[in-house]
């Protein structure tokens, strides 16, 4: 190792250098040449040592401007040594504001050329600069918010600003609302409508906690034609209960409670009492959203050709909100809430063919369509759980009606499922005695097919008929995870065979194409740590997000290490989504990422995300593979 100060000529370089990368394109100049000035620059030779466990606390941050460093022995070894930091990378920032020791030993690939902060000047630097501090201590949030900037920057049109979304409902309120009692005489409520020009009347208790509601739209059915007497209290006309949120509910979740109930008006609560209503017209002149329009028209569809259109406006609608810079988690969630919309729909119409009673069935949903993330491009995974006392003549009638369900899906764009699992397939409409001991089954004996088979099962959800049924089903099946060790340790090795394409010296590996499958190795290696850590915890949440969030809260984990995993997960996501929106038309490799096509923020968050898969794994393998 050799080692020198920065001439003038050279600082005047790095500075330059330094300031097209993150963090330092967010700092102040003076705060970049407060690290070059107290930074030393440092060679290493091929296969020399940076910095080791038996170093003690690390005694400097490292910038790499040239070559690379790679992890060995230690932490490295679990995962076949694949931790490794390129040119542009600041390392060990975690080991560095903790004031540890790192876990693993870091040499040299190559000659390599860095600049080497003491942690003294790294504390004050921290100190004095925010977008420093921020980048270390949430180095994957940074690079997210640096991604969703060049994202909105690129997009042409900027009619939802990404925080529309993410609103919370208490700064969206503008006016207290117009309340009146149940008692209050109909001919004085619709006087006062008309006088103030609102569309809406909201009916409180004396404490302000909301009892219904007559709007406008009521009026016609429940007080023309019904020949109510102007004098009657509004009790009796008013439609209750009323679906209400509190004001920390963000505007998606508005906008999904609207679109799900076909409502026009949603009372606003803090504490229970009412604080303000937000029609239709305030969110949608706010997000410029057709949300409730393509969730009306899916509604008023009268057969599959319909839906198939409707189909097609689900996908064209998700793609318009990518371009406005939508997150992904929003984006993944309006399109599941509205595939499900369709399937409801098509199952309604169906059954109404096939002379159904919805009531005596349960429809789940399976996979991503169960944990409410799917993406543009999707297929269908589903299943029938049947009442115990069905006659085979019934069951057989289930599975056929089921069978139409899947082709009507498949002539929308939802593809038959390549493994078979769908309802209309006898192997997926069971009772639910027998569901039972399936899960049972794959539980006690874990064989490699069961282990494959429960990465999608145990991801269900109810999505129409009687909700009873998947209900009592995923209580008994969670808690017979959570008490079988050896399935849990059989479900984490199964999942260490997904490999993080990350190289040995801790750049992404890229395939014969130049690039990545975006689904197999990244975000499917989220969706199975998640899977598994929260039946360990007896955790009932579905989705990866709500999975990871209570896994974290339960085990008491710092909220930026989960939020890491969080947002690493909604990156990948909103990747695939892009690839599927730019890609051939026959979505071909709907999952498949080349990297010359990224600029070069997306890259580095790409191997940052990488990066927290590879530690989820080594988590995961510290757990249950020692």
């Amino acid at each position: 190792m050799s080692s020198l100060s920065p001439s003038p000529s050279l600082l005047a370089n790095l500075r330059q250098e330094l300031s097209r990368l993150p963090p330092f394109a967010q700092m102040d100049d003076g705060d970049i040449d407060f690290f070059l000035t107290h930074a030393e620059q440092r060679y290493f030779a091929q296969g020399e040592a940076l910095i080791g466990p038996k170093d003690g606390p690390v005694a400097h941050l490292f910038y790499i401007r040239q070559g690379a460093v790679r992890g060995v022995k230690g932490a490295a070894d679990l995962l076949g040594g694949a931790i490794g930091y390129e040119a542009g990378d600041l390392f060990p920032a975690s080991a560095a504001l903790a004031g540890r020791a790192v876990t693993a030993t870091y040499e040299a690939v190559g000659d390599t050329f860095v600049l080497a902060l003491p942690i003294e000047h790294m504390q004050s630097l921290v100190a004095k600069s925010p977008e420093f501090a921020d980048f270390l201590n949430q180095r994957i949030l940074s690079f997210l918010a640096l991604s969703r900037q060049t994202l909105q920057a690129s997009s042409a049109a900027q009619t939802l600003a990404e925080q529309s979304l993410e609103s919370p409902l208490g700064g969206l309120i503008r006016n207290a609302p117009v309340t009146c009692p149940p008692h209050t005489p109909l001919r004085e409520v619709l006087q006062t409508m008309h006088q103030m020009h609102i569309g809406s009347m909201l009916v409180v208790s004396a404490e302000g906690a909301p009892l219904g509601i007559l709007t406008r739209h009521d009026v016609l059915g429940r007080v023309v034609l019904a020949e109510a007497s102007m004098d009657a209290p509004i009790a009796e006309v008013m439609v209750h209960p009323v679906a209400s949120l509190t004001t920390a509910h963000t505007a998606e979740d508005a906008a999904v409670l609207m679109s799900r109930h076909g409502i026009r008006h949603v009372p606003v609560t803090r504490g229970g009492a009412v604080v303000g209503i937000l029609s239709e017209r305030d969110l949608f002149a706010l997000q410029r959203l057709s949300l409730r329009h393509v969730s009306g028209t899916i509604r008023a569809a009268a057969d599959v050709p319909a839906l198939k259109q409707c189909a097609e406006d689900i996908r064209n609608f998700a793609r318009n909100l990518l371009g406005q810079g939508v997150q992904a988690r929003q984006i993944t969630t309006l399109i599941s809430h509205l595939n499900d919309v369709l399937t409801d729909r098509l199952l309604f119409l169906l059954a109404q063919t096939h002379a159904i009673d919805l009531d005596g069935l349960c429809w789940v949903a399976l996979g991503s369509e169960g944990r409410g993330e799917q993406t543009i491009a999707t297929d269908q995974d589903n299943a029938l759980i049947l009442p115990d006392d069905i006659s085979p003549a019934q069951r057989e009638a289930m599975r056929v009606f089921a069978h139409e369900v899947n082709l009507a899906l498949d002539v929308c764009g939802y593809p038959l499922c390549k493994g078979g699992i769908m309802a209309g397939e006898p192997n997926c409409c069971r009772t639910l005695s027998e569901w039972r001991d399936r899960f049972a089954s794959w539980i006690d004996h874990g064989a490699p097919k069961d282990l494959l088979d429960a990465s999608i099962y145990f991801d269900f959800r109810h999505l129409a008929g009687n909700p009873a049924l998947a209900d009592a089903l995923k209580t008994g099946v969670v808690a017979a995870a959570q008490a079988n060790p050896r399935f849990l340790k059989q479900m984490a090795v199964n999942a260490l065979t997904r490999r993080v394409p990350l190289n040995w010296h801790g750049g992404i590996d890229e395939d014969d194409r130049g690039g990545v499958d975006l689904k197999l190795q990244g975000a499917a290696i989220f969706c199975d740590v998640a899977r598994i850590e929260s039946l360990a915890l007896g955790i009932g949440a579905v989705g990866t997000r709500e999975r990871l969030e209570a896994v974290g809260v339960q085990l008491r984990l710092a909220p930026t290490k989960y939020q890491a995993w969080i947002s690493a997960f909604e990156f990948l996501q909103m990747l695939r989504l892009r690839v599927q929106v730019d890609g051939p038309p026959d979505n071909s490799h709907p999952n498949h990422v080349t990297l010359a096509s990224l600029n070069d923020i997306d890259r580095r968050i790409l191997k940052e995300s990488f990066r927290v898969a590879r530690e989820m794994q080594q988590r995961l393998q510290l757990e249950y593979d020692r």
